[in-house]
């Protein structure tokens, strides 16, 4: 448990001295592309450390830019080091050559891994007449932490509301006058191996690791405004493997969940289905995909030229309506996988529901319409908030990933590990399998 908090303690230092630095590389590693975006710090306090919104941007500017398709990942998670480590060497050393300057630190994202969502609770005295510091610190360590199984490693633990005697919904207790405090804090554990590999591959790259974070989280704090991420209001991070579900409420994340299917395969659906190339297909489903069908549509006819070099083989057409038809099974199916997500986690009973689309996958025409029926909601698509200097390219639904991570590296929420947490409150129970090889590798 010390060793798993010193890990994400040591994370949270060398972000803080890249950023004292004035450059940190944001990578965002998906199934379909690895996006890298280089930041450069003003110095108008990003290590600001109070408890509040990631909404402001100050702070920071994109200087350098880039994207490559990804190799070697696979519903969000790493299957082949060796592929992984090459595509992201090409997008950090595009966005460096962009930026003109040298990057060593990285905060990454990524999806997949196992999500699991635990909502904790905790209280104790105030030891003076207001809160302080070491309050708020024995209120995270008095949180009775579930054994969450062998294998699991804790990626985001965040206090959610604080109440002081009855006085709840309290964003920052520190200064305020009081006797009992009590916490809520939402604790999201992923497949330890997942982030292991991430790690193990960003240092094979020569870059120091200074922060990770969940896609679906970092979708969300850029996708989501003030009022959504406020009242409640959920993300659907359609990515190409993989699709992220966050659900927010009083701008703090309060559930993380992943269905292991995306845009991808919808593009080997249409593949298999009209027996082409998976890269005509993707061009198909680019240039031609939807989910609701017209009568217009059995019209329209689309050339699905092949590779065999055997001109007539090759020249086939196909109507937009077939096209539909192969595409709306698949969709329905993760929109559906997706609403199992949102019951499991209650959120129909949250006073807003408003369901925000975005990733690259969410841009099939139709899909806003398909999604509110199928899920009940009020549906929008939504794009990443902007920030400066980000190029026109990298503002599309696709990089509310690296926009929101963005976000994250300069106005981090508090964590658990930010606290100086004394070693004998520490939770009583173990979380099985300290973080060894953070040890051995920090």
């Amino acid at each position: 448990m010390i060793e798993l908090y010193e890990s994400q303690r040591a994370m949270r230092n060398m972000r803080k001295a890249a950023m004292q630095r004035g450059v940190v590389a944001i990578l965002d590693v998906g199934s379909s592309k690895i996006a890298c975006l280089v930041l450069r710090f003003d110095g108008s306090d990003p290590t600001d450390d109070s408890i509040g919104s990631l909404a402001g941007q100050s702070g920071f500017r994109v200087i350098g830019a880039a994207t490559t398709r990804s190799r070697g990942v696979k519903f969000g998670e790493i299957s082949s080091m060796g592929e992984t480590e090459r595509a992201i060497r090409t997008a950090v050393q595009a966005a460096q050559k962009m930026a003109g300057i040298r990057v060593d630190h990285v905060i990454a994202c990524f999806s997949g891994a196992g999500p699991r969502s635990y909502g904790l609770a905790g209280n104790v005295d105030v030891m003076g007449v207001t809160v302080d510091e070491q309050d708020v610190a024995r209120v995270l360590s008095s949180c009775d932490v579930p054994d969450f199984g062998h294998g699991r490693e804790v990626l985001h633990a965040q206090p959610v509301n604080f109440a002081l005697d009855h006085r709840s919904g309290l964003d920052d207790p520190r200064g305020q006058i009081g006797n009992e405090l009590a916490c809520d804090m939402h604790m999201l554990t992923v497949d330890a191996q997942a982030i292991q590999n991430i790690a193990h591959c960003v240092k094979r790259c020569d870059l120091e690791l200074a922060g990770l974070a969940s896609s679906a989280y970092a979708a969300g704090v850029a996708a989501l405004v003030e009022d959504e991420q406020e009242l409640g209001a959920a993300c659907i991070d359609m990515g190409g493997g993989s699709t992220g579900v966050s659900i927010f409420m009083k701008k703090h994340m309060i559930f993380a969940d992943t269905v292991r299917m995306g845009g991808d395969h919808v593009t080997s659906d249409i593949s298999m289905g009209l027996q082409v190339p998976t890269a005509t297909a993707e061009r198909i489903k680019t240039f031609y995909g939807g989910v609701v069908a017209t009568g217009m549509d059995d019209r329209e006819m689309i050339e699905t030229g092949g590779e065999t070099g055997d001109w007539e083989h090759d020249r086939r057409t196909v109507s937009r309506a077939e096209l539909i038809g192969i595409m709306r099974p698949r969709v329905e199916e993760i929109l559906e996988e997706v609403r199992g997500c949102l019951d499991a986690a209650g959120f129909d009973h949250l006073p807003s529901q408003q369901i925000v689309l975005t990733g690259a996958a969410s841009q099939i025409p139709g899909l806003d319409g398909l999604a509110s029926r199928i899920l009940g909601h009020q549906v929008r698509l939504g794009r990443p908030l902007r920030v400066h200097g980000l190029p026109q390219a990298a503002t599309g639904p696709g990089f509310a990933g690296a926009v929101g991570l963005s976000l994250f590296a300069a106005h981090p929420q508090d964590e658990w590990w930010d606290f100086e947490i004394p070693v004998d409150k520490y939770p009583a129970r173990s979380l099985k399998r300290a973080v060894q090889w953070f040890r051995d590798n920090w």
